[in-house]
């Protein structure tokens, strides 16, 4: 296991509860002021002061404290950076998801006030945990990212070009007014550089899977290219942090979450999920039922079974999660009729 894997498992510890620690601290960090606030055992209510934003002088506050230290920020913008920078300086980092912190939405708000609201959340063990690693896969989900960001843009442009063709009720070859097709010309242009950006991302991305082992095992599952094994491992990172696939299958927004009450069902509910990595399978799966691979035939022998076509396609989807999520997890090489064993028994 390298350093960073190391470091990593120091500030992701399951072990590690908030309990174990002598500072509980809470950082609302923005470009002009930042709001620290700080609870001791023993003390009634956070301590909290503000100061105008300096990193240096942070971290050499962190580090005249002594016992452990736990620190938690809100996941934001500049959350993974500080994250990186404070690492060093606390015995663990919880960058929190605000989504769950209603706390936060009762009674005035301000950046001292929310530093001291999340302090008390630190403590009593009630955050919600944003993932965030160390790890050098970070860098290939920012590449991911920007290569979703341009594909979102040169869609809009798509999108544009169509729209005002259609308004004007025309085809591409009968613009013919000094206006139209100074516009088209414009549009057509951002279409161009789209499509060599986008194809340049995917030639890196090529290059990317030739070499790291874990894209290769990721591009032998049927339905999974490039851009897809890309896109999964870029999100997930480590398949450690998910404790069995039913949780990872939750993250995709594959499974639906029963409410219950009172020993009554009222229903299924979606998870809040990762709709990158939903789309990432939805598309396999459609990849899949077209084409004749081992997936197919697991397609074939759901509908032979009875299933309706909709509930096989989600039931192939669901499968190959599983399966990329266990070639993550395990290191394994992927193989294509492992569903048959279950079948037989």
């Amino acid at each position: 296991m390298n350093v960073i894997n190391l470091r990593n498992n120091k500030l992701h510890g399951n072990n590690d509860l908030p309990n174990n620690y002598q500072h509980y601290l809470a950082l609302d960090w923005s470009i002009k002021t930042m709001a620290i606030a700080r609870l001791k055992v023993g003390w009634r209510g956070p301590k909290i002061i503000e100061r105008p934003s300096d990193l240096s002088e942070l971290k050499l506050m962190l580090d005249h404290l002594t016992g452990k230290k736990i620190l938690t920020i809100e996941e934001t913008t500049s959350s993974h950076w500080l994250y990186m920078e404070l690492c060093d300086h606390v015995d663990r980092i919880i960058i929190c998801d605000p989504y769950r912190n209603r706390l936060l939405a009762d009674g005035p708000k301000t950046d001292k006030i929310d530093a001291g609201k999340l302090c008390l959340l630190l403590q009593a063990g009630l955050l919600k945990e944003v993932y965030h690693s160390l790890s050098g896969l970070y860098q290939l989900r920012r590449l991911a990212s920007a290569y979703n960001d341009v594909v979102k843009a040169g869609v809009c442009l798509l999108n544009q070009k169509a729209a005002f063709l259609k308004v004007e009720g025309l085809r591409a070859d009968q613009v013919k007014s000094t206006t139209a097709l100074f516009i088209m010309d414009h549009i057509n242009d951002g279409i161009e550089q789209y499509r060599n950006t986008k194809e340049n991302y995917e030639k890196k991305f090529e290059v990317i899977c030739r070499r790291n082992p874990q894209l290769k095992k990721l591009k032998s599952i049927p339905g999974i290219g490039d851009i897809g094994a890309i896109r999964i491992l870029a999100q997930v990172i480590d398949a450690r942090r998910f404790k069995k696939s039913g949780h990872y299958l939750s993250y995709c927004g594959l499974v639906n979450l029963e409410k219950l009450s009172g020993g009554r069902s009222y229903g299924k509910k979606k998870p809040r999920y990762s709709r990158l990595l939903k789309s990432v399978y939805k598309t396999a799966a459609l990849a899949c039922i077209s084409a004749h691979n081992p997936i197919r035939d697991y397609y074939d022998y759901l509908l032979e079974k009875g299933l309706a076509e909709h509930n096989a396609r989600n039931a192939v989807a669901r499968y190959i999660a599983k399966v990329s999520y266990g070639i993550l997890k395990s290191g394994l090489e992927y193989e294509p009729y492992k569903w048959r064993e279950k079948k037989e028994k």
